[in-house]
């Protein structure tokens, strides 16, 4: 139900209300970049920690709130899909136009090459973990083979995770030494991040709602729509942000709130999700082919940025194809041309 049953539930009033939510998603997310750029520079912190910490736990505000809401409307697969498709929509994406926004190739480091990118696919690794152990140890009885049911203690394993993260991110906030911008209002600043994740959550709510009422017109699968819809609306403060930084030529700021927002998704996004409900099943042979493709479009964008530590114009376009090549794929899933995914 969308607007609390203001707003019909039919396909094309559900239609308008996801265009108006993604706006407000998008106006929310400028404000939040612009007042995690100023406290980031009030408080010192390193380029590669604004971006992996500060911009990115921001930014993944919308992913947070789509597995929140889902998870309560009883819907969580669609969550999870929000999540993995808006982890491929960050790798695949959001580097691609940053890189075509650049004048040239956008840089990046070897912090960011060899901590960031690799603590991610540590993340990755561990999300497909703890889902296996789901079903090994925890199967929904009578249910599929392979669905099994994720539990408040499974899902402190990738929290704990980001805890170590955030730790080796202190570690080099404490070894940096930067200028401090003192003339930054900070009270203003802190309202305006708040009023920006406010506008969001609200935003992100109607979102949800309005995904539900096309799943419910036209049968598409939980799954998967939140692997298209819902993860490219979510997506857009990450794109927002990362693409400003990369006109601004701050490559390790755009990059780096890529894989620190994918982090936080996969590390912190899901496992409070569970936290909140207790415990949701889990489709092992849904989710581990989404995985995959993550796994995939991770080692690609891996081994761009390791080739001369920067993604090319032409690595860019390439990143954006493999993007379409996967929506294409996820069309052909949801017509049954093609029947990889089994449990959707």
């Amino acid at each position: 139900m969308v607007l609390d049953g203001v707003v019909p539930d039919t396909p094309l009033a559900a239609v308008l209300v996801i265009v108006v939510a993604t706006g407000f998603i998008w106006v929310g997310s400028g404000w939040l970049e612009s007042s995690a750029e100023r406290l980031s520079a009030y408080y010192g912190l390193p380029a590669v920690v604004q971006g992996s910490v500060v911009v990115a736990v921001g930014s993944s505000f919308p992913e947070l709130a789509s597995v929140v809401f889902t998870a309560l409307a009883g819907t969580f697969n669609m969550g999870v899909g929000a999540i993995v498709g808006s982890a491929i929509f960050n790798i695949l994406v959001i580097p691609a136009l940053s890189g075509m926004a650049t004048d040239g190739e956008l840089e990046t480091n070897r912090t960011l090459v060899y901590k960031e990118a690799q603590f991610y696919m540590i993340a990755v690794s561990a999300v497909v973990v703890t889902f296996s152990l789901a079903v090994i140890y925890l199967p929904v009885p009578d249910g599929p083979a392979l669905r099994g049911e994720l539990t408040r203690p499974l899902a402190l394993l990738p929290l704990g995770l980001y805890g170590l993260y955030l730790f080796i991110q202190w570690q080099d906030v404490a070894d940096h030494v930067a200028e401090v911008d003192d003339g930054v209002a900070v009270g203003r600043e802190w309202g305006k991040l708040a009023a920006s994740l406010v506008v969001i959550l609200l935003a992100v709510e109607q979102l949800v709602g309005g995904v539900e009422v096309l799943n419910a017109a036209f049968g598409i699968p939980e799954f998967l729509a939140g692997v298209t819809i819902i993860a490219a609306a979510t997506s857009l403060p990450d794109t927002l942000v990362s693409v400003r930084s990369a006109q601004a030529n701050k490559g390790v700021t755009s990059l780096g709130n890529v894989l620190g927002s994918n982090t936080f998704d996969l590390l912190v996004a899901i496992p409070v999700g569970v936290l909140i409900v207790g415990s949701v099943p889990i489709d092992f042979a849904v989710a581990v082919p989404m995985l995959g493709v993550l796994t995939f479009a991770t080692v690609l964008l891996f081994a761009f940025l390791r080739t001369d530590l920067s993604i090319t114009t032409l690595e860019a376009y390439t990143l954006l194809f493999a993007y379409l090549v996967f929506v294409a794929w996820v069309v052909a899933e949801t017509v049954g041309v093609t029947n990889v995914i089994r449990g959707a």
